[in-house]
């Protein structure tokens, strides 16, 4: 069968600020998940939070897109945002953008991130696992870094010199900025690597949106690759992207993929979604509480059976001791970043602030800005006056002033 993975997020409400959804909101998302397994319109659902971004996982054979499956989710949402209305909670409904979508919700504020594929456990494909990335205060370019190095760097994924990847990946990236719609380059590794890692540099514009298996033509990775500000006109949250990544045989395997994470590498985000902070990994249903907000990263993974539902569990990725390791790395980077407050490097270029209020006091200033009018030369050539100061000016014997003239200052 063509079976299809479907994750959605959304940013719907906190409580005490941006910290994590309420019990309440979660009880309301997974509810609405059951009555969809059991009415046949999902397989399977799975639903978790990352800092105070609900993410709906699911699995169905309706293809990507689906205005069936995507009203849902919406309308899921919706839902929650009431109880969050109800609550008093911060942010009800922020990142749901428009009024009613009247198909899918790509562009309407939620993350989205899907693929699709023949599903029968069999042929290059015995066994189907995936994990999913959910990431909250940061930008679309997060996995920019560790996916080109999962699936374009064999010192950090060895199996791209085995046969099954050693003819490589190939990266569909999608220009951010074009609003007109989806502005996609197709680039393959590792013959394409470093036009890849130049556009992939600029995390803030261009990002990955899928990548595709060379050998087998099977989708590897899907990336929700989206700015809010470019769809809202205005700073409504950051975009914290999600991605769906199939690991295993003819892909890289899990130790592989998110170990490039370890780096805690600098991505735009945090506070305002303003600064330059590390990613942080996290396990499942971490709330925003450290300081400065740092962004931060889950990853869980599931295999599938013949019917496409989940395993009766899940594996939470970067709940292990392992990884504490690198949050204190993640920490301390961060520490040492904020210290520098809001000079140089430490936040984001004027151009990509996404705060409205810091656009609106600069645009303010800006307006306030004269050019200085430059002093004009005096009659006769003489230099301009400066209050204070006597100003030396060549002077010959013909042009010399009256007494001056026999002087031997004069030539």
């Amino acid at each position: 069968m063509k079976l299809t993975i479907s994750v959605i997020k959304a940013d719907i409400g906190s409580v005490g600020g941006h910290t994590k959804p309420s019990a309440r909101m979660m009880v309301a998302v997974e509810g609405e998940v059951a009555k969809a397994i059991d009415n046949g319109l999902l397989i399977d659902g799975f639903v978790r939070h990352t800092g105070d971004d609900i993410a709906i996982i699911m699995t169905h054979t309706r293809g990507e897109g689906s205005s069936e499956v995507h009203q849902f989710a919406w309308k899921t949402f919706l839902a929650a945002t009431a109880v969050a209305k109800t609550s008093g909670l911060y942010g009800a409904g922020q990142d749901l953008l428009v009024d009613a979508p009247s198909g899918n919700v790509r562009g309407a504020g939620p993350a989205v991130a899907e693929l699709s594929f023949d599903h029968s456990l069999s042929g290059a494909r015995p066994a189907e696992s995936f994990m999913v990335f959910a990431a909250d205060k940061c930008g679309p370019g997060a996995y920019n870094l560790p996916l080109y190095l999962a699936f374009a760097d064999p010192m950090y994924c060895a199996g791209l010199m085995l046969p099954p990847m050693i003819k490589g990946f190939r990266f569909h990236i999608i220009d951010m900025d074009n609003t007109a719609g989806d502005s996609v380059i197709e680039l393959d590794a590792p013959a394409d690597g470093y036009h890849i890692a130049a556009l992939l540099r600029d995390n803030e514009r261009f990002g990955i949106d899928r990548i595709v298996s060379k050998t087998y033509g099977e989708v590897a990775v899907a990336v929700s690759a989206q700015r809010l500000h470019s769809i809202a006109g205005k700073y409504t949250g950051k975009d914290d992207p999600v991605a769906v990544v199939r690991n295993q045989g003819i892909f890289a395997a899990p130790e592989e993929i998110i170990s490039p994470f370890a780096k805690a590498h600098f991505v735009g985000g945090d506070a305002r979604g303003s600064h330059v902070m590390p990613l942080m990994p996290v396990p499942l249903n971490t709330p925003v509480t450290g300081m400065y907000c740092l962004p931060i990263v889950s990853c869980v993974g599931f295999s599938i059976d013949r019917d496409g539902k989940f395993a009766e569990s899940y594996t939470d990725f970067f709940d292990n001791l392992a990884w504490d390791e690198v949050r204190q790395r993640a920490q301390r980077k961060a520490i040492e970043m904020r210290s520098q407050g809001w000079s140089g490097a430490a936040m984001l270029p004027y151009s990509e602030l996404e705060y409205g209020g810091f656009r609106d006091t600069v645009s303010g200033l800006l307006k306030r800005f004269r050019l200085r009018e430059e002093p004009k030369p005096q009659a006769g050539g003489v230099g301009p006056r400066v209050p204070g100061y006597t100003v030396a000016v060549p002077c010959s014997r013909a042009n010399a002033p009256p007494g001056i003239a026999d002087s031997s200052a004069c030539v």
